[in-house]
């Protein structure tokens, strides 16, 4: 029997047959009469000892068809989106998993630009592909998938050339509100600290009850992308947050819980009505408020965000034309 639990509204399962399955399966389901339905089917093959094609041990030579194929049997897809995924299909089918890197989305979505395709036609194909990649990775099927490439465009990539496309993603009026009321408990608490601090995702989760100082409103961070310790300041609201604090609960600081989590606010970001927002962007609107609401010079900015070139900070700028404007005579 596949064990199963609700979490954050979320109804996770896990499978296991020894013999059969060379590792355990996990799915995610909105409801959870979806999530017995599908593993009372799944159950049904296993206990024969058959192992359906699509949860077979994959590797990076598996193709995009196969993926999409899977996908289409696994999930009710709306209707929308399955002539979007066929054509994907006899499109890009036969890509390998292991070429779907940032590169490969890059000249993807330049190649559907210089068809002529129309800014709304590229998104519908990029979000039909990344609603398949996240479900892959939801369910494990595909372990050596570690992250969802499509998820990192930018804003805009659907018109602008991608390398002219900065990516400067900010919450638009109510998105912030809209987001809240869909996340609860430690999902809650890890979005409103990366906007309040503007640490990054592993940063934030990896934390252990003694780098926070409440005394002193400080979290220390020795382990940081760039390999130099800092000190985060924290306002009122993450001090709020971090009253009480014993860490959290995501699994160790690596690649495969940084993609999980990526994926379960990719969905909830979607549900609030925000598909082209990531979680680093909530690093940059986090920076971005340090220079509206702030009277912080730029170095003690790049100090508590952890910017080692002070130059990287010189988008931010215009946030504060109109301080510059009031300096003059």
């Amino acid at each position: 029997m596949a064990t199963k639990r609700e979490r954050n509204g979320v109804w996770q399962y896990t499978i296991r047959r020894k013999g059969v399955l060379p590792r355990p399966l996990y799915y995610s389901f909105d409801t959870e009469e979806e999530g017995d339905a599908f593993c009372a089917k799944l159950e049904t093959l296993l206990d024969k000892g058959e192992l359906p094609p699509e949860i077979a041990v994959r590797g990076v030579e598996q193709s995009v068809g196969e993926l999409v194929g899977a996908y289409l049997r696994a999930v009710n897809v709306s209707e929308a989106d399955r002539p979007v995924l066929a054509l994907l299909v006899r499109e890009v089918g036969q890509t390998r998993l292991g070429a779907l890197n940032y590169k490969w989305v890059e000249g993807w979505v330049e190649q559907m630009k210089g068809k002529g395709l129309a800014p709304s036609t590229i998104r519908h194909k990029v979000g039909a592909a990344a609603r398949a990649i996240d479900w892959a990775l939801r369910t494990g099927a595909y372990g050596e998938l570690l992250g969802n490439p499509l998820r990192l465009l930018p804003k805009r990539y659907a018109t602008g050339h991608l390398a002219d496309v900065e990516r400067d993603r900010r919450l638009e009026p109510g998105e912030e509100r809209a987001i809240l009321a869909r996340l609860t408990g430690e999902h809650r608490r890890l979005f409103v600290l990366a906007l309040e601090t503007a640490m990054r995702m592993a940063e934030i989760y990896s934390l252990e009850p003694h780098q926070v100082d409440l005394g002193k409103r400080t979290v220390f961070l020795d382990k940081t992308k760039n390999g130099s310790k800092r000190q985060v300041p924290l306002s009122s609201v993450a001090m709020a947050e971090l009253e009480g604090f014993e860490g959290f609960g995501f699994g160790p600081r690596g690649a495969k819980t940084t993609s999980k989590l990526s994926v379960f606010f990719g969905r909830v970001f979607d549900k609030a009505g925000c598909p082209d927002l990531v979680f680093h962007d909530l690093r940059h609107e986090a920076t971005a408020r340090l220079f509206e609401r702030t009277k912080l010079s730029d170095l003690q900015i790049a100090k508590i965000t952890g910017h080692k070139d002070p130059r990287m900070l010189a988008r931010y700028a215009n946030l504060r034309g109109s301080d510059l404007a009031q300096a003059l005579w």
